[in-house]
This record gives structure tokens, sequence and C-alpha cells, in this order.
């Protein structure tokens, strides 16, 4: 399974941004999938997971209330909505999946997930 990230950009702050992530090779509805971030100089870190029914999701308290992800199994896609972007946001994003036999079950750790995209980066001005 490959995994292809976009979406990323320069932004001012408090813009919106919409990442979107698409597989290939292989199928999210089998996954749960889940976006991580790492900003220059710092460790990457957990954002947002959803589970493989698309009913239970997950979020750093950091994005809480601002960003949202969702997925369309039927285009192969997760999606990564970023609204009321600050400058912390600014970082490389990163979609992970991992095929689960769980319907409902969140990962939040790197280490539970198998796949992953090459990164988009994100860049928010002040």
């Amino acid at each position: 399974v490959q995994l292809q990230a976009s979406g990323g950009g320069l932004v001012q702050a408090g813009v919106s941004l919409r990442l979107s992530c698409v597989a290939s090779g292989g199928s999210f509805s089998k996954s749960a999938v889940a976006w991580f971030r790492q900003a220059p100089g710092k460790e990457r870190e957990f954002v947002a997971a959803i589970s493989k029914s698309g009913g239970r999701t997950y979020y750093a308290d950091s994005v809480k209330g601002r960003f949202t992800i969702s997925r369309d199994d039927a285009k192969n896609m997760v999606y990564l909505q970023m609204n009321n972007l600050e400058p912390e946001d600014t970082a490389a994003y990163y979609c992970a999946s991992r095929p689960i036999s769980n319907w409902n079950m969140i990962l939040r750790f790197e280490h539970q997930y198998d796949y992953w995209g090459q990164g988009t980066q994100v860049t928010v001005s002040s």
C-alpha cells in the first residue's frame, strides 16, 4: 500500500486548508487511518485518527475544535480539514494507515501504523 498526501501550502494564520491522502495498491476501507505532523527540530506528533468504520475520531488537544478528520472509502481518500490555522501548526503532515479487524478502534501511536505517506508541508505565517 502506498499513501500520497497532498494539499499543503503556505497560508496566513486564520485561514483553512484541507489535506488529502489517497491510498494505492490497497484499500483504506480495511484500515484505521491517522494524521501525524513534524515541525522543524521536533519529534513527529499525533494529530488526528479515524476508525475503520469512520464512526470514531480522536484529536490531539492542540487541534481539537479546529481540525476534522474524515474518510471517503469509495474514493480511497482520507481528509484533514484544518480551520483557523495557527503558526504553531506549521509542520510536515503525514498520513498513516494500518489494516485492522476492529471497526471502531482508534490508533494514536506511530508504532501502530504500517503504512506512511511522504508528507505534505503546511506553513502558517502570522
